[in-house]
């Protein structure tokens, strides 16, 4: 993705199921999940890099002995930072105690971070600041050691507002408006209640508090307490969360729109928002990695035993399709393909674009997370290419000289690394003209592999803003003086915020949006912008089930085709010599790739939660009031 959009985060769960002496005696070190959880959330790096987090919780430790510990960063490399923090409190522990270098039962009683349970979460802020305080696992702490919680999420929440209402109703303070802080309350709130369920039943039955407490932890029904705080939750959510006295969960929404996977042995039980970071940490077979399924919770009881409970009805799945597009590990088995169907797909409109003159027409792709895409489509043109090679022999009928055979088996692909981007480059200049004649070199192109007045076809992961395009991509490749560039997305054309995790706020930030407003005012029915506005402001106390999305009415009257070539205008200063032309997916393209993952609602304003509409409603207003708020 050339433009840098900030997505998803992260998250990863241990529990280790063995005594730790079993990992010293069977793999040589009692920090053997520690060791594991710094490989899950390296691998899942790409999914947060303003902050990263870590919280282990030890079993059975005596009153008085330190059980939870954590630590947070929001350094510029906080993964490293956290585990540089975590090895360098381990080794003054083992220095200044060497006769504990052997002793497992010494070191998880003296040295913090070591234990049997524990989280680990990367975040990229979308709502919220990019603080400390912002950054996960969050802790609420109690005496009491199944009243304790850490929590931490891939998510946001649609209605928090609504949510911060209710916690108020409730009689609770909360400290902070804050989805993550938001939710850990509910959770908590039902958990206290629960707890104190449990001890005035072992009271009644003649049990002491301290008789009671080791009952609490085994009956605490943790399923309950998730359906109970999640029944008024609209959003896309992975929430993990660790309870004091051992127990552990994530719950994955009801229509799937984030993602969640876990596996088990007789190890480990773990947890990821990714499948090949569990395989790759574990060496674990594809198909033991499993999905966990819409509106489940994995549970994972202070004993070891592990179930998987209904919590929310699940509703249509709707697994976000950007996961597959662009921002899950491309080294998963499944999202290789379908990435690579993706490119198949869009070479038959790119035919059409380059007047199907393969001959003269260099491929390339920009920037390397489409390299998996680009490998489809160049399989789609080989295919092509093939079959003209076949026909023109096949019309020879048996003819032609052996040169004229030679040459046509000798046509092959030109396919090159035009664009390489230059990660030092920094435009330390805030002045405009300076600035974007800066950000214009961003990109290096590799210079004598285009011909004058060849095609150029160039493929994206999506173009959502387009600024990246405009301002340095096309300019570098214009300077190759090629007669047409193509730009083609393997994403189709995206027309509406985000509001589940992807940091996709603002629609005037859409070059979709841009450009159908340009057609409006081409063809002079620009008046229906303000219709909208009308439509959208009469909807402002309406509750979100009744909330309809009428912004899609800006892009009705045209068609997907000339809404891109008016990208295309958009896109091209008139300094350019090429000719630029805009080819994105189709959504139909897109489900054929992609069958699992539906969710489309950035494409088609089709959103899976009543919640979406109401942000969609917002962030039109947000628009035409030039109001700079977030609309969630």
């Amino acid at each position: 993705m050339s433009d840098p959009l900030k997505h998803e985060c992260g998250i990863a769960l241990i529990r280790l199921l063995k005594p730790l002496e079993y990992y010293k005696e069977k793999y040589g070190t009692a920090f053997y999940g520690i060791n594991k959880m710094y490989l899950m959330m390296e691998k899942q790096h790409n999914r947060g890099q303003d902050g990263a987090g870590f919280a282990s919780i030890k079993l059975d430790v005596k009153p008085g002995q330190r059980y939870i510990s954590r630590v947070r960063s929001n350094e510029p490399q906080p993964i490293q930072d956290i585990f540089a923090q975590i090895n360098e409190r381990i080794n003054a522990e083992l220095d200044e105690n060497p006769q504990i270098k052997d002793d497992v039962a010494a070191q998880k009683a003296q040295i913090p971070y070591i234990g049997e349970l524990m989280m680990g979460h990367v975040r990229y802020g979308t709502f919220g600041k990019n603080s400390i305080e912002s950054v996960h696992p969050f802790l609420r702490q109690n005496n009491w050691m199944h009243r304790n919680l850490i929590m931490a999420g891939n998510f946001n929440m649609t209605n928090v507002f609504e949510l911060f209402d209710k916690l108020v109703e409730l009689g609770q303070h909360p400290k902070d408006m804050a989805d993550t802080v938001t939710v850990m309350e509910k959770v908590g709130h039902f958990q206290d209640r629960e707890v104190s369920k449990l001890y005035k039943k072992f009271k009644a039955e003649g049990l002491s508090k301290m008789e009671s407490s080791p009952k609490i932890a085994e009956q605490l029904n943790v399923a309950k307490v998730l359906k109970k705080s999640a029944k008024d939750w609209d959003g896309g959510y992975a929430m993990g969360g660790l309870m004091g006295h051992g127990d552990a969960f994530l719950l994955r929404d009801p229509s799937g729109i984030r993602p969640a996977y876990y596996y088990q042995d007789d190890e480990v039980v773990v947890v990821a928002s990714e499948r090949p970071v569990i395989q790759t940490a574990f060496n674990a077979p594809f198909e033991e990695v499993k999905e966990l399924d819409p509106g489940k919770a994995i549970i994972i009881k202070k004993n070891g035993k592990v179930s998987i409970e209904q919590i929310l009805k699940p509703l249509e799945r709707k697994a976000c399709s950007f996961e597959r597009i662009y921002f899950s590990r491309g080294s998963d088995a499944e999202i290789y393909q379908e990435r690579k169907k993706l490119g198949h797909l869009l070479f038959p409109k790119i035919m059409e674009f380059i007047d199907h003159d393969i001959d003269n027409t260099v491929f390339s792709y920009i920037p390397n997370t489409a390299e998996t895409s680009f490998y489809g489509m160049v399989e789609a043109a080989h295919a092509v290419l093939n079959e003209q090679k076949r026909d023109a022999i096949i019309a020879g009928e048996g003819k032609l000289t052996a040169q004229q055979v030679e040459d046509t088996l000798s046509r092959k692909l030109r396919t090159e690394k035009i664009a390489i981007k230059d990660a030092k480059l920094r435009t330390f200049i805030t002045e405009d003209s300076s600035r974007d004649d800066l950000v214009a070199h961003v990109y290096d192109v590799t210079y004598g592999v285009v011909k004058e007045n060849d095609n150029l076809v160039i493929i994206d992961d999506s173009i959502v803003r387009g600024t990246t395009l405009k301002k340095s991509i096309l300019k570098m490749m214009d300077r190759l003086k090629p007669k047409k560039i193509v730009v083609v997305s393997s994403a189709p054309q995206i027309r509406y915020p985000d509001c589940y995790g992807i940091d996709m706020a603002r629609l005037e930030g859409l070059v979709a949006f841009r450009a159908a407003l340009a057609l409006h005012e081409d063809r002079g029915t620009y008046n229906i912008v303000e219709e909208i506005y009308k439509k959208c402001k009469a909807q402002i106390e309406y509750k979100d089930k009744d909330v309809v999305n009428y912004v899609k009415e800006l892009y009705d009257p045209f068609t997907d085709q000339e809404i891109s070539d008016k990208i295309g205008e958009l896109l091209s200063d008139d300094d350019l010599n090429a000719e630029v032309k805009i080819v994105y997916q189709t959504v139909d393209n897109l489900h054929k790739a992609c069958p699992k993952n539906l969710g489309d609602w950035y494409f088609t304003g089709n959103y899976p939660t009543d919640g979406g509409n109401r942000v969609v409603n917002r962030a039109y207003i947000n628009f035409y009031e030039k109001n700079d708020e977030r609309a969630y």
